[in-house]
C-alpha cells in the first residue's frame, strides 16, 4: 500500500478560452470531485490557484487548480507543498494524456513527464517525479506539429463523452487512491477498460 494522498492537483489553463478543453481534463476532474469531498473552492493569491479543503473517509484532503497556466503549474504546486509540508509521494496530479485515447484513464507512480508541460514544470520546481498521476486519456492527432491546436481545442461529442466517462471511473477509485491503494485501483480502472472492449 502506498502513502495516503493528502493533496489532489488537477492541472489545466485558466479562463474562458480554455473552458471545456481538451488540455483542462483536470480541472474537469477537480469539478467532478469537489461535491464528494465536501470542499469549496475559492482563490488564493498566495497559491496563485483555486484551492479548498474536504474530507475523504473522515481524513482531510486538499484540492488546488493551478491558476498559472499550464507551463507555469509548477510554481503553484511548489508553494503549497512547501507551505503544507506535503511530502511529494502524498499528493496526486490529474491531467490530460495523449498517449491514452479518450475513455482510458489510468494511475502511474513516478516516471516521467511525456512531453507534458505541467508535468514538467513541477518536476523542475519539486526537484522529484515520485509523486501519483491520474492520466487522463484525450488521444492524439497523429503529428506532433498538430498537437499544441489539438490539446488547446475542446474534444468532439463521441471524445467528450468519452473523458467524462473516464472521469466518472477515476471518481468512483477515489477513496480507494486517497487511501493509498493504488494497486487495487489501477485494477478496478484496467478491467473496466477491457469490459469495454468485450462489448460490456
Amino acid at each position: 500500500m502506498a502513502d495516503r494522498i493528502l493533496l489532489i492537483v488537477g492541472l489545466g489553463n485558466p479562463g474562458s478560452r480554455y473552458a471545456g478543453t481538451r488540455h483542462n481534463a483536470g480541472y474537469s476532474f477537480i469539478e467532478a470531485i469537489t461535491g464528494d469531498v465536501g470542499a469549496e473552492l475559492r482563490h488564493e493569491d498566495r497559491f496563485e490557484a483555486w484551492t479548498g479543503t474536504g474530507n475523504i473517509d473522515g481524513d482531510p484532503v486538499r484540492l488546488l487548480a493551478p491558476q498559472t497556466y499550464m507551463n507555469r503549474s509548477g510554481s503553484s504546486v511548489a508553494k503549497v507543498v512547501r507551505f503544507f509540508k506535503v511530502p511529494v509521494q502524498q499528493m496526486l496530479i490529474a491531467h490530460d494524456d495523449l498517449d491514452l485515447m479518450p475513455g482510458m484513464v489510468r494511475l502511474k507512480v513516478g516516471g516521467g513527464h511525456g512531453g507534458h508541460n505541467g508535468l514538467r514544470d513541477i518536476f523542475h520546481h519539486l526537484g522529484s517525479p515520485d509523486f501519483v498521476r491520474l492520466r487522463i486519456g484525450i488521444g492524439h492527432p497523429g503529428a506532433s506539429s498538430q498537437v499544441t491546436n489539438y490539446v488547446l481545442a475542446p474534444p468532439n461529442v463521441e471524445e467528450g463523452a468519452a473523458i467524462r466517462d473516464a472521469i466518472q471511473a477515476a471518481r468512483r477509485e477515489l477513496p480507494r487512491i486517497v487511501r493509498g491503494e493504488i494497486q487495487l485501483a489501477m485494477n478496478a480502472l484496467h478491467s473496466r477498460e477491457q469490459d469495454q472492449g468485450d462489448g460490456g
